[in-house]
């Protein structure tokens, strides 16, 4: 994505629409028109005199065809034609493109047949005409389908006959340098359908001049600020900078010329886009954008580009990991070029490139490089990149008539920098480089997303951090009770998996928090007395506000919240809350508060919170300790970190106990847990081949699932621990497995871990 240097800010074009407008074209305007075509007839030497007559043909008819037609601008219509044509001309396409190119809009708008321009310049003129007609007549914004048929019907065109897209491309080029004049509701629209479709089908013939301005100029109407703002900081980067440049280039002059190699150097310049997309992608500042500016070195030879390069790194130290031989291997589009990035004065990088005269060609042509260049092997041209692919495209069509099946093939190849990866029902979906399994999940939708266990990538089970590839076919396995995991933030690619996870867990704590504070605000106040909470209604809110002032929350939400997370006790909230509603008239149960001191200690208090393992942000099952069901446990309440759950016997918990006693809640188990529970095992083995693999069969026949194992480093001693952490329905099951462990051969005892006291 690059322009010549140095840039001077090219005259701002006039803007207007192509849509023909009606009315009187005086004199003057057609004089103007004419003037036109007389600077383009001057670039047509090429043609020879039969072929510039030819155009001249078309030019006068399509000159009384659009007779008294204007732009939006007041300029006559057909000095749109003639611009095409113009840049048709720069691509030195032949007399039938340019006579297409000034007759393309005929067809359309003057009601001029088919059949009369078969027969007043020939079939193939007619036919190039014929498909820019259907191509003005696709519409990029309507559904998905259409959308689809669209894309088929201008690919099959431009896979009959190239000259048809080159045209195209040339019009949608004047069409967007002429845009100011047209309403400003439709930039989004053009603007965006040039960036998605015409510039990237540009870039896939090798088209890159056309490529980068067509980016450029979407870039201007789709974010006019952001373009203003860039183009001032690239001016006063280039003032800064201009000395160094000269001093580069007089010096690479210099060692050249002292090395007796002919060459051509000119500068370049990364195009605001591409500097736009790159501090986007990287989340870069302008200032950190190095590779701004560069040479570019057109040698005679291809020996000579290497022969340049070892030159250039004995002058300057390379960066490494920037060279790239695009010569050995060419692009898909057929661009070839030698790039490296070196540390100029200051330290500034400079990226090079190396190329020869028909290489710097087809790099800014591509396939137009068939009329510009005519090599003596016409393989060694662009033209043979472009007609394999577009070759393809028929061979495609030949396979399937569905045009959304067609238009999933294509983008393949269209879009290079994404990653196009199936359904298990054959559906494509394309997703940035370096997207996981779990990117696709939440790419097919949120819910998918959401509940995505496992994967599988062509049949094969694999890691959920998967990164997928071309072609892969994506099976995600979901469950109902399964959330996302905040682990997954460590991988993903997307910004909507990366946006939909991170709210969901936020949703999630606040939520669940706040449903926990609410729990253990009501089992508070029991203790105090009172049967329930005051409901949040007009009756009670002065209760809650003067609640609010004492404890400086922002409302009723907030304080639930804060107590579920261990920012406020419960207990102290309690009392307070309890001598507001005696103020206002309620007295506390006598029975009830008996009844609820004397039983707080209990499982069976009616205001135990009770875990069940669907609990998720709120709730954090001890490491230390790992409970399981059917364990004696209790409840820590952290500040900010919400409800530890720890094993009564745990000693990290006796420790919290002696030192934070009121921060500890009562808690029990739920009579059916809805998943299973890590926990921690060490098994003493004699140090024997296959050892590892025996204990693990038996774990796997007793229906635990081994989530880590660690060996640790005694490989050497006759008995070694394996330590293993399993995930088990309950104490019970636990037991069961370490009674079968230890009826293994090669097993000496078992164990649970538990922290060590003290």
């Amino acid at each position: 994505m690059t322009a010549v240097l140095p840039t001077s800010s090219p005259a701002s074009p006039h803007f207007s629409s192509d849509a023909p407008q009606p009315g009187a074209s005086s004199v003057a305007a057609a004089n103007a028109a004419a003037a036109s075509f007389a600077a383009l007839t001057a670039s047509l030497d090429y043609l020879g005199p039969a072929g510039v007559e030819q155009v001249r043909q078309a030019y006068r008819f399509a000159d009384e065809a659009h007779l008294g037609q204007l732009r939006n601008s007041g300029e006559p219509y057909i000095t749109h034609p003639i611009a095409v044509a113009a840049q048709c001309a720069t691509w030195k396409l032949d007399a039938q493109a340019l006579m297409a190119a000034l007759l393309h809009d005929a067809i359309e708008d003057c009601g001029v047949t088919k059949a009369e321009l078969i027969e007043r310049f020939g079939a193939p003129v007619a036919e190039l005409v014929d498909g820019l007609t259907k191509l003005d007549k696709l519409q990029f914004n309507t559904r998905e389908e259409n959308q689809a048929e669209s894309f088929r019907k201008m690919l099959l065109a431009m896979a009959r006959d190239v000259r048809v897209i080159l045209v195209k491309l040339a019009d949608r080029t004047h069409n967007m340098r002429t845009m100011g004049d047209m309403p400003r509701e439709k930039w989004q629209r053009i603007a965006s359908e040039t960036l998605d479709i015409y510039a990237p089908i540009a870039h896939r013939l090798g088209l890159n001049q056309t490529y980068r301005e067509l980016q450029e100029l979407s870039f201007r109407y789709l974010h006019p600020w952001r373009h203003a703002i860039l183009s001032k900081a690239v001016t006063k980067a280039r003032n800064r900078r201009r000395d160094l440049l000269r001093k580069v280039q007089a010096d690479v002059d210099a060692a050249f010329t002292a090395a007796g190699m002919r060459m051509r150097i000119a500068g370049r310049e990364k195009t605001l886009y591409s500097i736009y997309r790159k501090m986007e992608d990287k989340n870069l500042s302008f200032a950190q954008v190095t590779d701004i500016y560069g040479f570019r070195i057109i040698v005679p030879g291809v020996t000579d580009c290497y022969t340049a390069l070892g030159l250039l790194h004995q002058m300057y130290k390379p960066v490494p990991g920037k060279f790239k031989d695009h010569i050995a291997i060419a692009k898909l589009n057929g661009y070839q070029s030698l790039h490296t990035t070196l540390v100029g004065p200051s330290g500034i990088n400079i990226e090079f490139q190396m190329r020869t005269e028909e290489m710097h060609i087809v790099a800014e042509a591509g396939v137009a490089a068939h009329w510009l260049y005519k090599a003596d092997d016409p393989s060694e041209t662009a033209e043979r990149h472009g007609t394999q692919w577009l070759q393809s495209l028929l061979d495609i069509q030949q396979e399937t008539r569905d045009a959304a099946e067609f238009w999933d093939h294509v983008k393949v190849d269209l879009f290079p920098d994404a990653v196009y990866v199936f359904t298990p029902k054959s559906q494509i979906m394309a997703l940035p480089r370096g997207a996981t399994v779990v990117d696709f999940a939440y790419a097919i939708h949120t819910n998918v997303g959401d509940r995505t266990v496992a994967a599988k990538i062509n049949g094969e089970q694999v890691p959920l951090r998967t990164e997928l590839k071309n072609g892969d076919v994506i099976e995600v396995v979901t469950a109902p009770v399964s959330t996302p995991n905040p682990a997954w933030l460590g991988f993903v690619r997307t910004g909507r998996a990366r946006s939909k996870i991170r709210h969901y867990l936020k949703t999630l704590e606040l939520t669940e928090s706040q449903s926990l504070g609410e729990k253990l605000l009501t089992q508070a106040l029991r203790a105090e007395g009172i049967e329930r909470l005051p409901e949040p209604d007009a009756e009670h809110q002065p209760i809650w506000d003067k609640l609010l002032r004492f404890t400086g929350n922002r409302d009723r939400a907030e304080l639930l919240t804060d107590i579920g997370l261990g920012k406020r006790i419960a207990s102290i909230v309690a009392k307070r809350l309890m001598i507001l509603l005696t103020e206002g008239g309620a007295r506390p149960n006598a029975l009830l508060l008996t009844r609820e001191r004397y039983t707080s200690h209990e499982a069976l208090s009616q205001g135990a919170v009770t875990l069940d393992g669907s609990e998720n942000a709120s709730v954090q099952y001890a490491k230390c300790c790992r409970p399981v069901p059917g364990d004696p446990i209790v409840g820590y309440l952290g500040r900010g970190e919400g409800l530890t759950v720890h094993t009564a016997d745990c000693a990290v918990a006796n420790r919290l106990l002696h030192k934070d006693s009121e921060r500890f809640i009562t808690v029990a188990w739920a009579d059916d847990p809805v998943r299973p529970f890590e926990t921690g095992i060490v098994v003493t083995v004699t140090n024997r081949k296959s050892v590892l693999a025996r204990v693990s069969a038996e774990l796997a026949r007793a229906e635990v699932d081994i989530t880590h194992v660690d060996m640790g480093e005694e490989a050497a001693l006759d008995t070694t621990d394996l330590r293993f952490v399993i995930e088990v329905r309950d104490s019970t099951h636990l037991e069961n497995a370490l009674r079968n462990l230890n009826r293994t051969p090669s097993v000496l005892r078992t164990r649970r871990i538990k922290p060590a006291a003290g």
